[in-house]
């Protein structure tokens, strides 16, 4: 508040007292679509700062999201990854995110080409469009006992599952989300169900990141989602969006992420979802 301009407008404009605030989620959530017009940072953007932009079709305002201080994020996303799965080093990954490499300034392109290097296996490596590499790739994994996650966006996971290549107990198959208009919109139970079929593996695991975020949840199974400490979910009421609903409930998606500490840490998406009891 004290340092975000656009941040201290917003919260100015619903006349919200922060001396009042004694509870998380009496906090001001700042729309996401502000990414899309403002420069979202407290302090100004320095010159060596990098810029996350969002993905979209052509002719749609995307998202920015400036980042003066890169460190930050290698160590949210190094650290959230370790939480769940360990250290890099310890797997070979391979990233099927055609999307995501065809633009400039995505950021998890830049995170995964990072867990890439740190895995220092000579097989892992990006893909584009070249399925037969990447098959040739995975069959002489299967040869190995060699821990692999086969990250993907979801069509081009789809695409390759058409191929009929069978995995084994040691890939973790990982879907980033999204279609980008390249084929229908399923509903995520039955895109995972068709890649278990095809894959022959018992789950589909799931990252949850956005560019507007320096923090990802992860899912292992059943796309329940399972944040870091320092990154939050509430539900807000669809439709009263300062009112949170109850456990179970579906409604839209608010996120607290410490990470931001550079720009919002409190940002109200436009994703719908339900805080599940364990």
């Amino acid at each position: 508040y004290q340092h975000n301009a656009i941040y201290q407008k917003y919260v100015l404009s619903l006349k919200v007292n922060l001396d009042s605030i004694t509870h998380y989620s009496q906090i001001p959530f700042l729309p996401i679509e502000f990414f899309k017009s403002q420069e979202i940072v407290c302090y100004r953007v320095e010159a060596d700062s990098i810029c996350f932009n969002s993905s979209g079709t052509t002719g749609q305002v995307t998202s920015k999201h400036f980042v003066n201080d890169i460190s930050i994020y290698e160590t949210s996303f190094k650290k959230g990854f370790e939480l769940f799965y360990g250290k890099p080093s310890d797997y070979c990954i391979l990233a099927l995110l055609p999307n995501y490499l065809e633009r400039t300034g995505s950021s998890l392109v830049y995170m995964f080409d990072y867990l890439i290097k740190e895995s220092t296996n000579s097989l892992s490596g990006f893909y584009l469009n070249n399925l037969n590499d990447l098959i040739n790739t995975i069959n002489v994994l299967k040869q190995s006992n060699q821990k692999t996650i086969l990250l993907g966006v979801t069509y081009a996971l789809l695409d390759l599952a058409e191929q009929g290549i069978e995995l084994n107990h040691q890939f973790i198959v990982m879907e980033t989300g999204g279609m980008k208009g390249k084929r229908k919109e399923l509903l995520k139970e039955e895109m995972h169900q068709i890649l278990k079929s095809a894959f022959k593996v018992n789950s589909i695991h799931s990252e949850y990141g956005m560019t507007e975020l320096l923090s990802q949840a992860y899912s292992k199974e059943n796309g329940l989602f399972e944040c870091p400490p320092w990154m939050k979910v509430l539900i807000r009421d669809v439709n009263d969006p300062f009112s949170y609903v109850k456990t179970n409930k579906a409604g839209g998606i608010n996120i607290i992420d410490l990470a931001n500490i550079n720009s919002c840490s409190f940002i109200e998406t436009k994703d719908l979802g339900r805080i599940r009891d364990r």
